[in-house]
């Protein structure tokens, strides 16, 4: 039996420099951690681990919620688990939509029977909030699910002002905030969010296949009313708090499955993904240890510098400034160039990767991502040097040299 070609090559991985809205470069810190042996789920060694874990995302959250964990999956698993746990068939859900993640939550939404109710709002900008809350009263809703950070568009949601409204009118505020989770502030007490979900490979820079989540005492009732009596172990409190309600249709996203596993009970669920736990514990350990007032400084010092670069080549930004994210940056791609074209040039020549965009955007503007231990003063330097000799290499007309200096002048004047 001869041997297969395949099987018999070594995995081989090009170097890369990944300045998209993310997956993001891993720092190598997590990466070794990630070798460290294998604990069983229930060594006590192991349990202190997840619940250093739970301590550490109560600060990134900046929250005092009793359930913060993380669940085993990419961030799209906590955005379904949330709604999961949540929404039963028949349950009002407004989405207020300003870019391609707002149709995400519509999509799982619909899945588990939402009756689905949605606003929007020019992709580019967002909403005053004053619109939100108009239309939380009149529609009534359950639940509100809003995108903090929308990667398609590079815009951020000011959430204080409608986590507010919602706390006083009863109605459950759901936020994706999985690409400012880390690389600027995330205030889920103080905003008044009810469930937020977290991202572990943007700005934590982590690998993707773990996603932090947190939620407060309205949410855990909700999902006490739903939780799925197991046979033998019941509590007569269980049986009580199950009456009457749909259980939760997945087993996986059982977030009342999922408290017990990460309560003092330590209720067997799943395998915990063990290294993707140490993988979390170290990126939130740098996370903390930098300090969170320091790291969101970081973010913006970088995201002006490239900025600045951008604007002095002679290129344009897209979307409203007043709310641009600091971890990602839109840039329109110039009439007459064809921007996939670019990026390949970019990429094979550079090693930088660089994002394009979806719907209505898609080969209108590029997307460069500032995030976590990749939002560091030589990747900037690197992607606009790059971009600049793409540019120029596909016919288009750039101011040659003024980019990398005004990004060096942004620097220089941070450093004085």
């Amino acid at each position: 039996m001869t041997q297969s070609t395949v099987s018999s090559r070594a995995l081989k991985v090009p170097p890369r420099t990944i300045m998209t809205p993310g997956p993001v470069e891993v720092d190598p810190r997590v990466l070794r951690a990630m070798s460290m042996p294998i604990l069983g789920q229930f060594d006590p060694a192991f349990t202190q681990i997840m619940n250093e874990v739970m301590e550490m995302l109560r600060e990134a959250f900046q929250t005092k919620n009793h359930w913060s964990y993380p669940i085993d999956g990419t961030s799209r698993a906590g955005i379904e688990a949330l709604i999961a746990g949540l929404i039963e068939p028949g349950d009002k859900m407004l989405v207020p939509i300003y870019g391609r993640f707002g149709d995400l939550f519509v999509e799982i939404g619909e899945r588990y029977g939402a009756d689905i109710h949605t606003m929007e709002c020019p992709w580019g900008t967002v909403f005053d909030p004053e619109e939100v809350i108009a239309e939380i009263k009149k529609v009534r809703p359950k639940v509100v699910a809003l995108v903090h950070g929308e990667t398609s568009t590079g815009r951020m949601q000011p959430l204080a002002e409608i986590g507010r409204a919602c706390r006083e009118l009863g109605v459950l505020l759901v936020v994706d905030s999985v690409a400012t989770f880390c690389g600027t502030a995330v205030k889920a007490d103080e905003w008044c969010l009810d469930a937020v979900i977290g991202g572990a490979q943007k700005c934590l820079s982590v690998p993707p296949g773990i996603v932090p989540i947190t939620y407060n005492e309205r949410v855990e009732k909700e999902i006490l009313k739903r939780k799925k009596v197991e046979r033998g172990i019941a509590t007569d409190a269980d049986r009580k708090s199950a009456e009457g309600r749909m259980p939760i249709r997945s087993n996986y996203f059982d977030l009342g499955q999922l408290q017990d596993y990460w309560s003092e009970r330590r209720l067997n669920h799943h395998t915990e993904a063990t290294s993707m736990e140490y993988a979390l514990h170290e990126g939130l350990r740098l996370v903390l240890d930098e300090g969170l007032e320091n790291r969101f400084a970081r973010h913006r010092l970088n995201e002006a510098a490239l900025m600045a670069g951008i604007e002095a080549m002679g290129l344009d930004l897209f979307g409203d400034p007043t709310c641009k994210m600091p971890t990602v940056t839109c840039v329109k791609v110039p009439i007459g160039v064809n921007g996939d074209e670019v990026r390949s040039v970019l990429l094979s020549h550079f090693g930088i990767e660089i994002a394009g965009s979806f719907g209505s955007l898609q080969g209108k503007i590029w997307r460069i991502g500032t995030m976590g231990y990749g939002c560091r003063q030589d990747n900037v330097l690197a992607v606009l040097a790059g971009l600049e000799a793409s540019l120029i290499r596909c016919g288009a007309q750039v101011n040659r040299g003024e980019g990398l200096q005004a990004a060096i002048d942004v620097y220089e004047k941070a450093g004085e």
